[in-house]
């Protein structure tokens, strides 16, 4: 589709060992687009992060391509992705006496002159993020200080600020209790319909995604499947997740269950 800001066409993801690859996934054709959300799921080891790191360019694939916007990312410099491309990641932060709004305003950073220097519209920009995701009354407060739901909720608001057109999150609710965790979906789906930002993010809430998603990236041991929730239901994917063939998936209930239960 014209839309798509993110394509992938035979993809192969892993880590290079001297002259032996260590292949995780291979043929990846994927495609993400603007004011859609866009959910990757598949079991721990299926190589979900290491499909991210791959896409935001923070490790090399190992064979195949990928667009982002149009451009073939192996022609584009660190910087030039950073304009396209914001990441949200697992990693804890490092120990640091920064404030929120100092933290959020790092994402400005591939649009700052050489000493870092924030201008008008740089602030606006952060100010804007953090009244987006609804942190604005704690800007001055020291980040170690946060919950992990408000800080996850600053590191959406730093890849808001850092004004690109494509959103990746790993995992953003991992460790955030089931009403964080809603807040946190809800505040994607808002990045994506009202901002017309492309997101795509990792999750291991099944489920939650199936309702929130668009489109849905399945990461199988067979192969990487990409549709609609629905049509992923009426294919019978999700039975096939899981290996443990105790776990079945009820597409009338649209969740997982334990067969003899």
């Amino acid at each position: 589709m014209a839309n798509e800001i993110i394509t992938t066409t035979n993809l192969k993801i892993g880590y290079k060992h001297s002259s032996r690859e260590q292949v995780i996934c291979s043929d990846i054709s994927i495609s993400v687009e603007p004011s859609k959300v866009t959910s990757l799921i598949g079991i721990n080891g299926a190589g979900k992060s290491t499909l991210l790191r791959t896409l935001a360019g923070l490790q090399p694939a190992l064979s195949g391509s990928i667009f982002i916007d149009g451009q073939n990312s192996a022609d584009l410099n660190r910087l030039e992705v950073s304009k396209k491309l914001s990441l949200v990641l697992t990693e804890k932060l490092p120990e640091s006496n920064l404030s929120v709004f100092e933290l959020v305003a790092t994402a400005r950073q591939p649009y700052t002159n050489w000493i870092g220097t924030l201008t008008i519209t740089d602030r606006d920009l952060v100010n804007n993020a953090l009244r987006l995701t609804n942190i604005a009354n704690f800007s001055n407060k020291k980040v170690h200080h946060l919950s992990d739901g408000q800080l996850q909720r600053v590191m959406i608001a730093r890849a808001l600020a850092q004004d690109t057109p494509v959103i990746i999150l790993d995992e953003p609710t991992t460790h955030l209790d089931l009403e964080n965790k809603i807040s946190i979906f809800r505040l994607i789906r808002e990045l994506a319909v009202k901002f017309n930002k492309c997101v795509l993010f990792s999750t291991h809430d099944i489920e939650l995604a199936i309702q929130l998603s668009d489109s849905m990236i399945v990461m199988t041991t067979e192969d990487v499947v990409q549709d609609s929730p629905a049509n992923l239901i009426k294919r019978g994917v999700f039975d096939k997740i899981f290996s443990n063939s105790d776990i079945g998936f009820d597409a009338e209930k649209v969740k997982f269950i334990f067969k003899d239960i």
